[in-house]
């Protein structure tokens, strides 16, 4: 019975001492930390010093135990930046060959208008001249839209002459100094436009009616005009010259068709000022068109003003 005894007391007296070891380890450390808060308050020069003395100790092992995690993290960053590599190369080439087929194709249809124009005794239009000008005052309000550029007459620039930006037509110059003109915008309650709507050219005109989107008026009756149809300019009439491109429409309904414009009106920096003028230009009078095809005026020809008499 002793021997058992001992046995036992020798097996649970260095659980007993653990446990309280632990005990008096975690009050040791509450003790500290709240001597620690309480030191802090009563004297915080001492604790920064103490914290900046420590930190001075610790900086130089963190700078070294963070080299590992730097390197895999460059190592991380160039895997990934090979794999896009990779991917954007595999992206490029795919476009590259599309491209590819696509100058196939163009060039193809190149000859193929070249040679029907040459079937035809095509006769090609003069190319047109632009001069660039810069938007110096926005005059828009609630009754007006228009800009000045800083262009005039003494830059070639005249009246009915076309304004265009990367995206599109912006307008029309309607009135011209020596040093500036005035551009009168799509928008503008005044401007009238002749316009091919969607991929069957649906003939109407587009009025801008001093807002953001102006509206499609005189439409072809029964014309299946519907949202994201593409709006350009039709030629028609003169006034500009076709193909021109100038929004998608937003909104059919029964009482508006609108367009959204293609040009931002609101980050417009720059325009091209086109001269339009020996591509576009009115159609002949008919009996001019008689009298060339008679040989001349009755003015101009002795013997039909004898026979008139």
């Amino acid at each position: 019975m002793p021997d058992h005894f001992n046995a036992e007391t020798e097996t649970t007296m260095p659980a007993a001492l653990k446990s309280l070891a632990h005990w008096l380890m975690y009050a040791v450390l509450v003790i500290s930390a709240g001597g620690l808060i309480l030191l802090g308050k009563v004297d915080t020069v001492l604790i920064e010093r103490v914290r900046l003395q420590v930190s001075d100790t610790v900086v130089p092992i963190l700078d070294v135990l963070s080299i590992p995690g730097d390197i895999a993290a460059r190592g991380v960053g160039w895997a990934r930046h090979w794999i896009d590599l990779a991917e954007e190369n595999d992206r490029l080439r795919r476009e590259r060959d599309e491209l590819m087929r696509w100058q196939a194709t163009a060039k193809r249809l190149e000859a193929e208008n070249a040679g029907l124009q040459r079937l035809l005794n095509h006769v090609p239009d003069p190319a047109a001249t632009y001069r660039s000008a810069r938007v110096i005052a926005d005059s828009s309000g609630i009754f007006a839209q228009s800009m000045m550029i800083n262009a005039g007459s003494l830059d070639g620039i005249d009246k009915g002459q076309i304004a265009l930006d990367g995206s599109g037509l912006v307008g029309r110059v309607v009135g011209v100094s020596p040093r500036a003109g005035r551009v009168l915008l799509l928008t503008d309650l005044n401007s009238r436009v002749p316009v091919f709507v969607g991929a069957s050219r649906f003939r109407a005109v587009l009025a801008g009616d001093n807002s953001g989107q102006p509206k499609l008026i005189h439409v072809v009756p029964g014309a299946a005009i519907a949202v994201g149809d593409a709006v350009m300019t039709s030629g028609i009439a003169g006034g500009f010259p076709p193909g021109l491109a100038v929004g998608v429409v937003v909104e059919v309904d029964d009482r508006r068709i609108s367009v959204a414009l293609n040009v931002d009106f609101s980050r417009l920096e720059y325009v091209r000022v086109v001269d339009y003028a020996s591509i576009v230009s009115p159609p002949e009078r008919p009996n001019a068109l008689d009298d060339r095809r008679s040989g001349g005026s009755l003015a101009g020809n002795p013997a039909q003003r004898a026979d008139a008499r």
